[in-house]
């Protein structure tokens, strides 16, 4: 199913690394600059590795609010953008989802539209389950509604835990200058 959702213009692609997160980060970024035109970054939230049977790092997480240099659908900006950038910085897919990985791309949001199948669904359901997600969008843009809510990010924050995520404020403003 696709459908459009009228409140939104930009493209907001969820980025996080355990892996040289100081590096992986940066140089996410900079590919992406080949595809799309970064127009704000969140702060870099440090968060606990999730569902992980294994012993691993902290999360490096952040959320970029894009806009598009050329016409793209979804589906090609998950799978030929976001996973080839992956490729590219050696991302490691493997059966346990929760992984150790230098680098997580998602989309999150992508303009007005709605989508859900096996390939794709945005917005991405993580969203309300992953605070740093929620807190990300709401320091980019407290007004937007994400689907299936009707009511703007700031209306239910308060609802969310994410004055107690941990900042990295070093990285977040190594990012915003680059």
């Amino acid at each position: 199913m696709i459908s459009k959702n009228p409140t939104n213009k930009y493209i907001y692609i969820g980025i996080g690394s355990n892996i040289a997160p100081e590096q992986n980060i940066p140089a996410s970024l900079r590919l992406l600059q080949e595809h799309l035109n970064i127009i704000n970054i969140s702060p870099v939230y440090i968060t606990p590795p999730i569902g992980s049977k294994t012993q691993q790092p902290d999360f490096y997480n952040c959320v970029i609010e894009t806009e598009l240099k050329k016409e793209i659908t979804p589906f090609s900006l998950k799978y030929n953008v976001l996973r080839n950038i992956e490729k590219q910085l050696k991302r490691i897919r493997s059966d346990d989802k929760y992984a150790p990985r230098t680098i997580d791309l998602d989309i999150l949001l992508f303009q007005n539209i709605v989508i859900t199948s096996e390939k794709l669904t945005i917005p991405d359901p993580d969203i309300f389950s992953r605070n740093f997600l929620l807190a990300g969008l709401f320091s980019l843009n407290p007004e937007i509604i994400i689907y299936p809510q009707t009511v703007s990010i700031s209306s239910i924050v308060q609802e969310y835990d994410i004055q107690k995520l941990k900042i990295n404020h070093s990285l977040t403003q190594k990012l915003r200058k680059e």
